[in-house]
C-alpha cells in the first residue's frame, strides 16, 4: 500500500475528506520525525515503536575496487512491532 491508496482506504473508513486525511498523515509524520530526531521513542500501543538507533564506524570494502575504507558513525530509524501486530500478522 503507497501513501495515495493509505489515504484513500482512511478516507473511506472515517468518511472524512481526502483533504483531511492527508493533512493529518502528514502531521502524524511530522510529529514522529521530529520525535526521533530529538532522540525520543514513539510508542503507539498495540501497534509498536519507533526508536533511532547508532551504528557505531566500522571498516567497511568497496565492492567495486576491493579498497578498505572507514565507514562514519550513523543514526538510522529503528521499529519494533507491538505485541498485537504481531499476534495479528502471525494469525493471518
Amino acid at each position: 500500500m503507497n501513501r495515495s491508496e493509505l489515504i484513500n482506504s482512511l478516507s473511506e473508513e472515517t468518511a472524512f475528506s481526502k483533504k483531511d486525511v492527508t493533512r493529518v498523515l502528514d502531521s502524524l509524520i511530522r510529529i514522529i520525525e521530529r520525535t526521533l530526531r530529538k532522540g525520543d521513542k514513539v510508542s503507539i500501543t498495540g501497534f509498536g515503536t519507533y526508536w533511532v538507533s547508532r551504528r557505531p564506524a566500522r571498516k567497511g570494502i568497496n565492492p567495486a575496487t576491493k579498497e578498505r575504507i572507514n565507514l562514519p558513525e550513523v543514526s538510522v530509524p529503528r521499529f519494533k512491532p507491538g505485541k498485537h501486530l504481531r499476534e495479528l500478522i502471525r494469525s493471518s
